[in-house]
């Protein structure tokens, strides 16, 4: 790609030799100049091949704590270098300060409202979604993403597209508050993506690159954990950078820098402290929302852009870029404009949103429209900032300046009704998308005016920033439940019910810790108030069950698997479970039926395969035995009790020496 200058330098090339030519030289020079004011993507002239696109998104990222952006305290060298070779946008805003939603915005070109993706769990991108890769790979791209975190995890759809999605975490069934704690440091990450491209994938290609490391709780590897000892989220910053850096110089030395597309991104940022805030997703404020946003186009002249620009505008811009239409469904706006140092296509839309307090702690959502320096926030009680004057938000101009509130208001639920699917009721009274409305009505709320919900008794929900004490002691127990720390996590819980006597994450919190305290009694009493609180509550519900296991109820136990299995029918944990309990029950073809249904929704779950093995074995069904028992240690070559239960089913079948080689296995180290 190349400027306007470029355009007319390459038309000049082209046809300047020959006078012959003239009436056509003029024509198709004009044709450039023609393309360039409505905005076409340039190169239009050449046969070169379709650019690579290259991603990187770094988690949790400020743009104020990069050199590029006048942070001095840190030291970003690679991705500065990369804001000095193309467009860095001084003023861009996640929609969503939560990683998911947010990058699912990116890859969409879509708000949240019209993906129904608000959240961090709960929620999966509907099948066919137009997503960046999918256009893509339609085109012959080939594609691959790399992933930093669980949380981006290919059960929630934004694997669509993709020819390899790297996410590959090991985890079985944990609970959606723990999926922070499963992240792969940045240095595997890109040693995968390198692994990729050293294979020459055939071009062009589309990378995605995903590092999660600035994510809380901060631990830098050496040299950054001694060299920012001070500030550690930083040293997570730079350990960053270096990874930028080496992705970075592999292209630039297989030459395929030069002739791509480059973005990098933050998704959310992070509070550090600002109001009150520790890390991110409870607020709205600009301390989570401004995240860094680069974007090289081959030939564009590096420029800084000043105007305020939203992650949903990137999609539209990559598809310009490559002359590729954008599909109904993008709501952002294309930035190519600005990245080649022509006029705008018209502000972007600042809508920003977080849904946190109300799916999971019963609080008031929060939404957000920022415009021409000044940023509304609809809330219980309502805010509103000067940007220019107040840019860390910190003065609520809202009683002082209704008028301009109000006016804002009107248009930031303007754009909730002009991009929020039709919710199964009159839009203009509950302006939220179907996903969403279904998932409220499932936790018992109702909708009482435009957009906004209480519980069923009617009483107002409370405004988050009257309950941030309680939103911090939660996330502190909930690290201290994670670390062990499980009498300094009760405490803090307890502290933290003082003021919500019936807040069924601080229940299930308590509960879990009882649990992991071997405390049984007290964890099955915290499960049972959870799961009055929220019958459809499916963790609660397993996790009862797991705890009737240890007191050895197990007609309980499995009346809970059951329930479990109802609610999230994706459990292939809780059918397992189901198939133990009807064993110590002496249900046997319960148990078979369970655990059959437990390899139907994992298909590589050893375990089960291993459990129908020894079942078959007592009812001497020995062929039945040898089939479950073969795919047992096919899956998990290391599971010496399928080894040695393979081993007994040969010897029913008369095979004593393959017998004699598994008993020999199944006691190899």
């Amino acid at each position: 790609m190349c400027s306007f200058d470029c355009e007319l330098s390459t038309a000049q090339l082209l046809f300047a030799p020959s006078r012959a030519n003239r009436h056509s030289v003029r024509a198709k020079t004009l044709l450039v100049v023609f393309l360039w004011l409505t905005g076409a993507s340039v190169a239009l002239l050449g046969a070169d091949p379709q650019p690579n696109v290259i991603f990187i998104t770094i988690d949790t990222l400020r743009a104020d704590h990069l050199g590029c952006y006048g942070y001095r305290q840190i030291e970003t060298p690679n991705i500065d270098k990369l804001a000095g070779s193309g467009a860095r946008f001084a003023r861009a805003f996640t929609p969503v300060p939560i990683t998911l939603p947010s990058h699912t915005v990116i890859f969409t070109g879509a708000f949240p409202m019209a993906t129904g993706m608000h959240d961090f769990s709960g929620n999966k991108l509907p099948a066919g979604t137009a997503t960046l890769a999918k256009i893509l790979h339609d085109r012959g791209y080939s594609t691959a993403a790399f992933i930093g975190a669980a949380v981006l995890d290919s059960r929630f759809g934004l694997n669509q597209g993709f020819d390899t999605y790297f996410d590959h975490f090991d985890f079985s069934r944990l609970d959606e508050t723990d999926l922070d704690l499963i992240k792969r440091r940045g240095d595997l990450v890109m040693d995968e993506a390198l692994a990729w491209l050293r294979t020459n994938p055939r071009q062009p290609l589309f990378l995605w690159v995903h590092l999660y490391d600035p994510h809380y709780p901060y631990t830098p590897p050496e040299p950054y954990s001694t060299r920012y000892q001070s500030h550690l989220y930083d040293g997570e910053i730079a350990f960053a950078d270096a990874q930028v850096g080496r992705l970075v110089a592999f292209l630039s030395d297989t030459g395929v820098y030069q002739k791509s597309i480059l973005v990098l991104a933050g998704d959310h940022g992070e509070g550090l402290g600002e109001h009150g805030e520790k890390t991110h997703g409870f607020f709205v404020y600009n301390s989570t929302l401004h995240v860094p946003l680069l974007i090289k186009v081959p030939g564009a002249t590096p420029r800084v852009i000043s105007d305020e620009v939203s992650l949903v505008d990137v999609m539209p811009t990559i598809l310009q870029a490559l002359r590729l239409p954008a599909p109904a469904s993008v709501q952002g706006r294309s930035l190519l404009g600005e990245v080649l140092g022509r006029p705008g296509s018209g502000p972007s839309n600042l809508y920003s949103e977080t849904y946190l307090p109300l799916l999971h702690f019963r609080w008031s959502q929060l939404r957000a429209l920022q415009s021409h320096n000044l940023k509304y926030i609809d809330a219980p009680r309502p805010e509103l900032y000067d940007l220019r004057s107040d840019p860390r938000e910190l003065k609520n101009l809202y009683t002082t300046r209704r008028a301009e509130a109000h006016e804002i208001h009107d248009r930031l639920f303007a754009l909730l009704q002009r991009y929020t699917p039709a919710g199964g009721g009159p839009a203009e009274k509950e302006l939220t998308d179907p996903a969403l409305l279904e998932r409220l009505r499932s936790l018992g709320y109702v909708a009482v005016s435009a957009g906004n919900f209480s519980d069923v008794t009617g009483k107002p929900l409370p405004d988050p920033k009257d309950r941030l004490g309680v939103y911090e002691l939660f996330s502190e127990a909930m690290a201290d439940g994670q670390h062990g720390r499980y009498e300094e996590s009760l405490h803090k819980l307890r502290e933290a019910e003082k003021t919500e006597s019936h807040s069924l994450p601080i229940r299930y919190l308590t509960a879990l810790d009882y649990y992991r305290m071997k405390n049984y009694a007290q964890a099955r009493d915290a499960f049972e108030q959870a799961v009055e609180l929220d019958p459809k509550f499916a963790l609660a519900t397993y996790y009862l069950g797991l705890t009737y296991v240890q007191l050895a109820d197990y007609p309980a136990a499995a009346q809970k698997f059951q329930k479990a299995l109802e609610l999230d029918p994706t459990n292939f944990s809780a059918a397992f479970d189901l198939g133990a309990a009807n064993l110590k029950l002496n249900r046997v073809d319960e148990a078979i039926t369970a655990f059959e249904r437990a390899t139907r929704i994992k298909p590589d779950f050893a375990q089960a395969y291993e459990a129908l093995g020894e079942v078959y074995l007592y009812q001497k069904q020995a062929d039945l035995a040898v089939q479950a028992l073969e795919r047992a240690v096919s899956l998990a070559p290391q599971m010496a009790k399928a080894h040695y239960q393979l081993g007994r089913a040969y010897e029913a079948q008369g095979l004593h020496d393959k017998a004699q080689q598994e008993f020999e296995r199944a006691k190899a180290p």
